[in-house]
């Protein structure tokens, strides 16, 4: 005999004994019992954000329960209607006993309703065999994607699984190069514990995601191939070895060590498989006979080439097979055998042409203070002009979503650029790498993307002061330099002894910032100081036996820069600036080149100069500003306790997160976060002590972060858009393509996450086995694992982001797609192409006869800057052109 009814009981809402929402035998019980309090609740005028919040659950995990339990009260009316069937009852009578409609009652008695398994039951049952395979998997945004089902399914499927004892964790990676991190929302089988999978977090892998991970746990380095080292000739000191120390001079056409595409590259070649050489690479012709290589070095004669102890002229390879060269590879070149067969060159590239011309070209403020104050008000100025004609273009938009999230980068932009304090870069300025050209005249420069004959000043970073500034005249007429360098895209040739003028440079691929004499701008150069003449930091300094070589160049630097840059700003003395600058030449290649910085330290009494200029640190606000402050570890406002921005000012409210962790011996210890000082205060003045430059600068900064709360305050009050349903037919088509892009971005979510977990693996265990490994080393090795965990899993994050089209941005700005899409769009977004498209440049596209014409003159050998004075065009113009960027019309 059927029952007519079903006796339901529930009791208050998630605690009502083991059942959340009621007991009995029925399989949509607890159903009944959700929806039926959920409606009373309603009824009496509650939200459901309400109910959620006073059954103690998020929104989300509210909607996820509600469709599980609708599945189940389906599966169960499904079960009633089919008894009942069976029992011989007509459809007219299931329907009356049910409370619904007879079609209801032939939709639940049809074959597909039977058959047809819930898309939550089939998506659990395959999260669970991934689970039960894997042990760690992850379920965040886009993997709903990669396993065909909706965000909405995959949340409901957790919740089941949760039910049947699955556990669920957050798990927090760090971004590799990035002191960003990545939440994971990892699921487990039954009994797994948190302290296992912390354990294990390189284990995590993401369901949906077929991929070759053979060699994806490595830095994808290819076993490099050797050359002979009697292919290799050493030019010593003796010999002029250090005129052009750390350069590598290859015999022009030999196959296998071609630099490719390049004139010059920073590079690492294997010899003998047990050593190697590092420095910049560049073709000679003029080689002695039976070697391919020449390498120069500041090291005297009788240091052997290469042998089994440290002290040799190539450096040992180490015995990661992953980093033989301790330094991130970006390219290993190849070429075509004898055999026709395409084989590993012995050329692995670090950095090759081009690379350089890409460098910030901002002027840093280490740089800039030490100018006249007229030049620095000048380029302070026009950071702040260019960021407010930032914000007034983007008021100007209509779309508020757009408007508000480039309102957000700007007002980030602006906090970044108060703490950094870098100016606008000078007319024609580029950052350069330098080759030595020995028979150059020691006044002149090859510089084939500046005029002949122009005067140039080169500024090389950490800089000391203007005693370090070269100025130089243009000769690109040299026949010998230009049979060199050619038509060099970033790099001039100087005699090296201009080097020694630029804080003791190498020729191992140190770049410089060069700035043309043009108009009114004046580079204030002084004469070298005495103190520095004849200073050779090596031969000074050189290691001795059981001596700890430095690891924390970074950090050594900062501070001995920060040091100079106050001595400089209070009127230090000539012979107090040289002892100071004599230290940083040692510093910064002390670990480079195994260096006895502890000895200079006490040599050029650097204590008692920083307690006579820094007394409690640094003094000034250039050194102060991005100085690190540790604080108690926060973050922004949640938006249920009212956003992370103030409404009324447009600052950043902070809440201290209250983390903590037991150290060692047993006590609980406060997590702290570093933040750069300037970050900390609303008022620049409060970091200076009152000199005229730094109070340039304290301006400079506090109208940067007016600015950003300005922008932040305009962002939160931009409101959110309507669909137009016109806007929408009318660009269908584009709606249809952005939709497209948004799926092609979500997707790609799982496979950055899985990279980064692979990533973060290869270099946790580097670490294990090198416990000693410098900072620089690390980020060297992530660089390198990041690279090629995401090419083992086919993906190219710059190409998945969102980059639409002028028509479909049309669309957008028209209304065509709701807020949640914009909001998608946004999410995963190429921001500087939205920029560009919002805001879009004011330059004049080359014409289709401009481009012939530089093309034409490129072939017959012209430089840069004879083009760009043929065409009555800028350089930069030409260098677009040449790099693929330029817009020809």
């Amino acid at each position: 005999m059927l029952p007519d009814d079903i006796l339901v009981h529930y009791g208050t809402p998630r605690h009502s004994g083991r059942y959340p929402w009621g007991s009995g035998k029925d399989p949509y019980q607890n159903a009944k019992g959700f929806f039926a309090e959920r409606q009373r609740l309603r009824d009496q005028g509650l939200s459901d954000t309400d109910i959620a919040r006073a059954w103690g659950m998020s929104t989300t995990e509210f909607r996820a329960i509600g469709m599980h339990l609708g599945e189940e009260k389906r599966a169960g009316d499904i079960s009633r209607a089919v008894r009942m069937k069976q029992a011989g009852l007509p459809n007219t009578v299931i329907a009356e006993k049910m409370g619904i409609n007879e079609s209801s009652v032939r939709n639940l008695l049809s074959k597909d309703a039977r058959d047809i398994k819930s898309n939550v039951n089939r998506t659990a049952d395959i999260l669970a065999e991934q689970a039960d395979k894997h042990k760690y998997i992850e379920y965040g945004a886009g993997v709903e994607l990669n396993m065909g089902c909706s965000d909405a399914t995959l949340r409901t499927a957790v919740e089941v699984l949760k039910q049947r004892g699955y556990v669920t964790n957050e798990v927090y990676i760090k971004q590799a190069g990035s002191d960003k991190f990545t939440t994971l929302k990892v699921l487990s089988p039954p009994g797994t514990k948190r302290s296992d999978l912390m354990a294990n977090r390189d284990k995590i892998r993401t369901p949906g995601i077929a991929a070759d991970l053979d060699g994806a746990f490595t830095t994808g380095i290819k076993k490099p191939s050797s050359i002979s080292s009697k292919r290799v000739k050493v030019r010593y000191d003796e010999d002029g070895g250090t005129d052009m120390d750390g350069v590598i001079q290859i015999r022009r056409g030999v196959k296998d060590l071609s630099l490719g595409n390049s004139t010059y590259a920073q590079v690492r070649i294997a010899v003998d498989g047990t050593h190697y050489l590092k420095g910049m690479a560049m073709y000679s012709d003029d080689l002695p006979k039976g070697v391919d290589v020449v390498f120069n070095t500041n090291k005297k004669k009788g240091t052997p080439k290469l042998g089994p102890k440290d002290n040799t002229v190539l450096k040992p390879m180490k015995k990661d097979p992953d980093n033989p060269f301790g330094a991130t590879i970006r390219k290993q070149l190849y070429f075509k055998g004898k055999d026709g067969k395409q084989k590993l060159s012995a050329i692995n590239i670090v950095n090759d042409e081009g690379t350089w011309d890409k460098w910030s070209q901002s002027l840093a403020s280490q740089f800039l203070s030490k100018q006249s104050p007229v030049l620095a008000k000048q380029q302070l100025a026009k950071v702040r002009e260019s960021k407010q004609k930032q914000y007034d273009d983007i008021m100007k938009l209509t779309n508020p979503s757009l408007r508000k999230k480039l309102l957000i980068s700007l007002a980030d932009d602006c906090d970044s650029a108060s703490v950094h304090l870098k100016a606008k870069a000078l007319p024609g300025q580029s950052s350069q790498v330098i080759l030595p050209l020995p028979h150059m005249k020691k006044n002149e420069i090859y510089a084939p993307n500046y005029r002949n004959g122009e005067v140039v000043s080169l500024v090389r970073y950490p800089h000391g002061g203007t005693f370090e500034i070269p100025q130089l005249v243009v000769n690109n007429r040299n026949k010998k330099a230009r049979r060199i360098l050619g038509q060099a895209t970033d790099a001039v040739g100087i005699h090296p002894s201009v080097a020694e003028r630029l804080s003791g440079a190498d020729f191992d691929g140190d770049s410089v910032v060069v700035i043309p004499h043009r108009g009114k701008t004046r580079i204030k150069a002084t004469k070298p100081l005495k103190g520095l003449e004849g200073f050779d930091p090596k031969r000074a300094y050189p290691k001795y036996d059981g001596m700890k070589v430095m690891s924390d160049t970074q950090t050594q630097m900062g501070k001995i820069s920060n040091l100079i840059t106050d001595m400089t700003i209070k009127g230090a003395s000539e012979q107090e600036l040289a002892r100071a600058v004599r230290h940083s030449m040692v510093v910064i290649d002390a670990e480079k080149h195994q260096l006895n910085y502890k000895q200079s330290e006490r040599d050029n009494g650097i204590a008692a100069l920083k307690k006579k200029y820094q007394s409690g640190g640094a003094s000034t606000l250039i050194s102060r500003a991005s100085g690190e402050k540790r604080i108690p570890k926060r973050k922004t406002r949640s938006a249920r306790e009212g956003g992370g921005i103030d409404p009324k000012t447009g600052k950043k409210v902070w809440v201290e997160t209250g983390e903590s962790y037991i150290d060692s011996g047993g006590k609980k210890v406060l997590r702290t976060e570093k933040v750069p000082r300037m970050a900390l205060t609303d008022d620049a003045y409060s970091l200076s002590s009152g000199t005229r430059m730094e109070n340039l600068y304290a301006e400079h900064a506090n109208s940067l972060k007016a600015l950003a709360n300005k922008a932040r305050k305009e962002a939160v009050s931009q409101p959110r858009i309507k669909k137009n349903p016109q806007a929408a037919r009318r660009y269908s088509r584009e709606v249809a393509e952005l939709k497209a892009q948004i799926n092609v971005a979500r997707k790609a979510k799982p496979l950055e996450r899985q990279a980064q977990v692979i990533a973060n693996g290869v270099v946790d265990a580097k670490v294990r086995s090198n416990p000693d490994m410098s900072y620089k080393d690390r980020a060297k090795v992530t660089a390198m694992a990041l690279k090629t965990a995401r090419q083992r899993l086919g993906y190219d994050r710059n190409a998945t982001r969102i980059r639409p089209t002028p028509l479909q941005y049309r669309a957008i700005q028209e209304g065509a797609v709701s807020q949640s899409m914009i909001d998608q769009i946004l999410e995963s977004a190429d921001l500087d192409h939205l920029k560009s498209l919002a805001m879009p440049k004011q330059t004049q596209p080359l014409t289709r006869r401009q481009a012939n014409r530089i093309s034409i003159y490129r072939k017959n050998g012209s430089t840069v800057a004879e083009i760009a004075d043929a065409l009555g065009i800028s350089p930069a113009r030409v260098r677009e052109y040449l790099s693929g960027t330029a817009t020809v019309v």
